[in-house]
């Protein structure tokens, strides 16, 4: 048996496809016996298996299956859940693998595949490796088992125990019709204070708003029942319960880094001097707030699988990116769980005297900063660009970070270009203490790629 698979859907950090055209069960069935058979190569013989509540994932989920079996494993079917709920499975099973179906937070006719192998990331040459272990036909053969392991109330129950609050709050949360809605749902009635859920209800349709809480637009409806009901905070989910959204009791917005200030302030008074890693995104007052906390702040590559594998060599206890993937390793596992960093976030909340999560926020330096620019170039040109920028930074003796493509200080605050690991695109970013700076380097950054012919972002 040979497969081969659509060029565009064995990624950097996963597996995903539009299903019907460029994914479908015939390539899961695929990747479970190209997987099962890693991780039969590597002495184990144990997955456990989850999906999302997309329409595809169970018809998915069952050629994984399949595939798995035919490798010779032994399948752990944990069922339908958040993501952090596969990869609890995984840790508390001791399990040699994980697969979870689940198309995060893209369209609702897209799915794909999140792995876990001997408790690290599977991605980048590994997931390569499982496209050429298929067009060779190159598997293992066996006569495995499926048994059905529903973890659901044991990791409700883990999600709790870490509650550590001091007063009850007004919390509204927003599922955006994913993943986290039944776990969610279980969750509050174990947590004191008063919750309102919207959107609750599993739908692969996503037919309120999109389930990604990186986009403002998809968090109004939290930021307008915050406001309405006087809530202390609202939390939201994305589409598979890996990222976390914020906004506080002004119906304001915190972004990744944000959040991650404020769980390092508090993970500090516990484990001083830790070291918290942010991603190459995060705001300069991330890294200075972390340091003026006596915390070691480290800058670190994009990318959740990325994240995950320099918090296990460096033994850092949190870490977080942008996008709102949070990692907990103080009295967790290391994985990213937006369960899991809500609950810590909302102890924290209250455990404060006199304080609200709005009056921590405006304590915060303020910064004047562009959103995530995006912008098409091709995958045969985009690395390339970011070396020749880097060049000319190089030769005029720029102060600069280089890993993950360069990110430039100057006067005026910072400047970033990097190329996207899973689309062919360049991502650009500026922070600035003010408007005047911040045109300023715009313009940087846009001289740069021009000299590299690429049209700068409008």
């Amino acid at each position: 048996m040979t497969h081969s698979f659509h060029s565009t859907i064995l990624r950097e950090y996963d597996i995903r496809g539009i299903v019907g055209e460029t994914l479908f069960a015939e390539d899961a069935r695929a990747i479970g016996r190209a997987f099962g058979t890693r991780v039969r190569r590597n002495g184990g013989s144990v997955v456990c298996v989850g999906w999302d509540g997309r329409l595809s994932s169970p018809e998915m989920a069952e050629a994984v299956t399949k595939g798995l079996v035919e490798a010779g494993c032994s399948v752990r079917s944990i069922g339908r859940g958040p993501t952090p709920m596969l990869y609890y499975a995984a840790k508390a099973r001791d399990a040699d693998g994980g697969i979870m179906i689940t198309g995060s937070h893209n369209p609702p006719n897209h799915n794909g595949f999140k792995m876990v192998l001997a408790g690290r990331p599977f991605f980048g040459p590994d997931i390569q490796g499982l496209g050429a272990m298929a067009s060779a036909g190159d598997f293992e053969s066996g006569a495995g088992h499926v048994v059905e392991d529903r973890v659901f109330d044991e990791y409700v129950a883990r999600l709790a125990q870490d509650y550590d609050g001091a007063r009850d709050l007004k919390v509204v949360w927003d599922c955006g019709n994913g993943a986290t809605g039944e776990v969610l749902a279980e969750l509050v009635k174990r947590l004191p204070g008063t919750h309102r859920v919207l959107y609750g209800e599993i739908d692969g349709r996503f037919p309120n708003h999109h389930p990604d809480p990186t986009e403002p637009h998809n968090l109004v409806a939290l930021q307008d029942t915050v406001l309405a009901e006087g809530a202390h905070l609202g939390i939201a989910f994305d589409g598979d319960g890996d990222r976390i959204g914020v906004v506080d009791g002004e119906g304001r917005i915190l972004w990744g880094d944000q959040i991650l200030v404020i769980l390092a302030e508090d993970l500090l008074k516990t484990l001083p001097g830790a070291t918290i890693i942010a991603d190459v995104k995060a705001s300069k007052v991330f890294f200075d707030e972390v340091a003026r906390l006596g915390g070691k702040p480290v800058m670190g590559r994009t990318g959740h699988s990325l994240i995950k594998t320099q918090m296990a060599e460096i033994k850092a206890p949190l870490a977080g990116e942008m996008s709102g993937h949070i990692f907990f390793a103080d009295r967790y596992y290391g994985f990213d769980d937006a369960l899991y960093a809500a609950v810590r976030l909302l102890g924290i909340v209250a455990r404060w005297d006199r304080e609200t999560l709005a009056h921590r926020r405006d304590r915060l330096p303020h910064m004047v900063n562009t959103p995530e620019m995006r912008f098409d170039c091709p995958d045969t040109r985009k690395f390339a660009v970011v070396a020749e920028v880097k060049a000319r930074l190089e030769a005029a003796g720029a102060t600069f970070n280089a890993i993950d493509g360069v990110r430039v200080d100057t006067a005026d605050g910072w400047w970033l270009l990097r190329a996207s690991n899973t689309q062919a695109v360049l991502v650009a970013r500026c922070e600035a203490a003010s408007a005047h700076g911040l045109k300023q380097l715009r313009l940087a950054l846009e001289a740069q790629l021009a000299a590299s012919g690429v049209t700068p972002p409008v």
